[in-house]
């Protein structure tokens, strides 16, 4: 969390103000605040997920590379500790993706976000007919249209200050060339580099219908990461949280923002390794791309869960300089809306 800065208190205006901007995106989440947890691998589950919910948010579900087995027995765990609606964010490159979607329609999920590239033929389909809404990233305008052609509910656009796999624009730009465009079609929530309401009011003002926010939430008491992960957090600046490298240009690598460590180094090993198979044609590409994204899997494991932030992946966006405690996620959202309530309410002056 930021340090608190002294505001006056929040007037009538500008909590109806942002209740207004927020409805869009809350009506079709089903929560009190158009604000989604982004998906990251172990760290979005059970736990923080429900408390995001229940805090009136709306928590997603990291499936990652979960099995339907697995998955299945985390919706229902996160169910037991809320009775809020949540989401699932399931990787389309994942080679059970059909049965992981029909694990979400047994247990009714209302939400499912597709995540990783294009959805494959046919998954669009499968989700709805569950009674679902679709949620899809889409990092260009071009990608957008199609989406919403096909069918899509609802959109994230994600810009290169976010954790994890990013892509090459930032979100203000992304924000500018695509709200004005599609915002109207369908509810855009706005993701990466978000650390204070501020932001979330200036991407609503632009026709946003709500925005995603993880790394914000991976120091709240109720998420599992390691205490060393969490205090890499609350050290680190925007600056610590850098993008990785390609370095094989037919490796079909996307980039990853983390704090810097060891592991960047282990990671430029791992690419040469599975360079060299390709050049042997040991693997085929598709596998090749599977094998960056179990090391990426893993690396992060090694660092949420037992801790090891100096070789495992510390994935973090640049808003990391913002988060400077650990605190309750109720807490965490309730300073977010206030600060995002008062910046509305300065523009009523």
């Amino acid at each position: 969390m930021t340090d608190t800065l002294a505001h006056p208190p929040v007037t009538a205006t500008g909590r109806e103000r942002l209740q207004r901007r927020m409805s869009r995106g809350a009506t079709f989440l089903g929560c009190d605040y158009a604000v989604m947890g982004g998906a990251m691998s172990w760290v979005s589950e059970r736990n923080l997920v429900a408390a995001l919910s229940n805090a009136g948010a709306f928590g997603v579900i990291a499936c990652g590379a979960m099995s339907p087995e697995l998955l299945d027995r985390e919706i229902a765990a996160t169910q037991a500790l809320t009775g809020k609606p949540f989401g699932v964010n399931l990787i389309t490159m994942h080679p059970q993706l059909f049965d992981l979607i029909a694990v979400c329609g047994r247990h009714r999920v209302g939400h499912v976000v597709l995540a990783g590239g294009l959805p494959p033929k046919g998954s669009l389909e499968a989700i709805k007919a569950t009674g679902a809404k679709v949620v899809c990233f889409a990092p260009a305008l071009s990608l957008a249209k199609k989406l919403i052609r096909s069918g899509v509910d609802a959109l994230v656009i994600e810009g290169m200050e976010a954790g994890g796999h990013i892509g090459p624009v930032s979100t203000s730009v992304l924000a500018q060339e695509m709200l004005p465009v599609i915002a109207e079609q369908v509810p855009v929530f706005v993701a990466g580099g978000i650390g204070r309401g501020e932001a979330i009011a200036g991407y609503l003002d632009m026709g946003a219908a709500g925005v995603q926010l993880g790394t914000k939430f991976v120091c709240a008491t109720e998420s599992i990461a390691h205490p060393h992960f969490k205090q890499a957090f609350i050290r680190a600046s925007a600056r610590d949280a850098v993008a990785s490298v390609q370095l094989d240009p037919r490796l079909p690598v996307i980039p990853v923002r983390a704090l810097k460590n060891a592991g960047a180094e282990l990671f430029t090993a791992k690419q040469r390794e599975v360079a060299g198979k390709l050049d042997e044609e040991a693997v085929a590409m598709a596998e090749a791309q599977l094998e960056i994204e179990h090391y990426w899997a893993g690396a992060l494991r090694r660092a949420v869960i037992d801790g090891d932030i100096e070789h495992g992946s510390v994935m973090a966006g640049q808003s990391v300089g913002m988060v400077t405690r650990e605190e309750p996620a109720a807490a965490i959202i309730a300073e977010l809306m206030n600060e995002a309530a008062h910046a509305l309410d300065r523009r009523a002056a």
